[in-house]
C-alpha cells in the first residue's frame, strides 16, 4: 500500500475546498451575507466571486501539486525493473 506524505493530503484538501466554494457560490451567490451577516459588496456577489477566483487558482495549483505527489509516491512504491 502506498503511503502518502502529509503534503499530498494538504494539497488535496485545499483543492476540495476550492471546489466546494465554487459550488457554494454558484448555488448561493451571496453566501458571505448569509454566513457572516455582513454585506461588504452590497449584495452583488462580487466579493464571493473574487474569493472563488482566488481559491480556484489555488485549487488548480494544489491539484497539480497533489497529482505530482501521487505520481512520486507511486513511482517510489513500484517494484524496480517494472
Amino acid at each position: 500500500m502506498m503511503r502518502m506524505r502529509r503534503r499530498f493530503w494538504v494539497e488535496a484538501v485545499l483543492a476540495g475546498a476550492g471546489a466546494i466554494l465554487l459550488v457554494l457560490t454558484l448555488v448561493t451567490p451571496a453566501w458571505i451575507e448569509a454566513v457572516f451577516g455582513v454585506d461588504p459588496d452590497r449584495g452583488s456577489g462580487a466579493l464571493e466571486w473574487l474569493i472563488v477566483g482566488l481559491v480556484a487558482g489555488l485549487a488548480a495549483s494544489c491539484s497539480a501539486l497533489a497529482r505530482a505527489e501521487w505520481s512520486r509516491a507511486r513511482a517510489a512504491h513500484a517494484p524496480d525493473g517494472g
